[in-house]
């Protein structure tokens, strides 16, 4: 798992932007990754679902709910897909239902500024 990107998603949900798109978690947890290309695109995504997975095991909220694609409001299909495979439902259903993606940022927020959350945990 990279500590960088989970570092950063943990205080993004501490932070006042409360998201943040691939591209500038890209930029602020230096990975040096480009977008354009697909294999590069496809690794942020599985180190982005490795980390919500293992936050999911450990009983914690979704990071990953924090990154969304630049301007748009919702997360990819690989997020819902991932979130089919965590137990949540039918990723199409998931994604069509906007109060499933803020339910899963705001326990992020909330989990993650609990000071004995932040400190216990990062």
């Amino acid at each position: 798992m990279n500590s960088r990107v989970r570092k950063k998603l943990i205080q993004v949900a501490r932070g006042r932007a409360h998201l943040m798109s691939f591209q500038n978690l890209i930029y602020e947890a230096e990975l040096g990754l480009n977008l354009e290309n697909p294999h590069e695109k496809s690794m942020l995504a599985e180190v982005i679902d490795e980390i919500s997975e293992r936050e999911y095991r450990e009983g914690r909220p979704l990071l990953s709910s924090l990154v969304q694609v630049k301007g748009q409001k919702n997360q990819g299909d690989s997020f819902f897909r991932m979130c089919e495979r965590l137990g949540y439902g039918n990723w199409k259903d998931l994604k069509k239902n906007s109060k499933f993606i803020e339910e899963q940022r705001e326990a992020c927020r909330e989990f993650w500024s609990d000071k004995k959350n932040f400190t216990q945990y990062l």
